[in-house]
C-alpha cells in the first residue's frame, strides 16, 4: 500500500473555507486527489475527510521503514 503525505504550509488559499481544521506544519495523509480542481482529500483535525486546495500543502517523502510502521498503526477504515 502506497502512502502519500503532505505538510500544511499555508492557509492563504482557503478562500471561504475555514482554516480552523488544519494546522500549519502538520503532516496529513492524502486519501485522494482531484486533479481537475487541484484539490486533495485529507482527514483534518475534525476527524472527517475534506477537500482542500493542493496549493496549501507540499508533498513529504516518508522512508520505507516509516511507511511500513504507519500501515500498522493507521486505521484500516480509511
Amino acid at each position: 500500500m502506497a502512502l502519500n503525505f503532505v505538510v500544511c504550509l499555508s492557509k492563504d488559499q482557503l478562500g471561504d473555507l475555514s482554516g480552523d481544521d488544519i494546522q500549519l506544519g502538520r503532516l496529513y495523509e492524502v486519501l485522494d486527489a482531484d486533479a481537475k480542481h487541484d484539490m486533495i482529500r485529507i482527514i483534518d483535525e475534525s476527524g472527517d475527510d475534506y477537500l482542500y486546495p493542493k496549493s496549501c500543502f507540499e508533498p513529504v517523502i516518508v522512508s520505507e521503514t516509516a511507511a511500513s510502521r504507519l500501515t500498522q498503526v493507521l486505521p484500516n477504515n480509511r
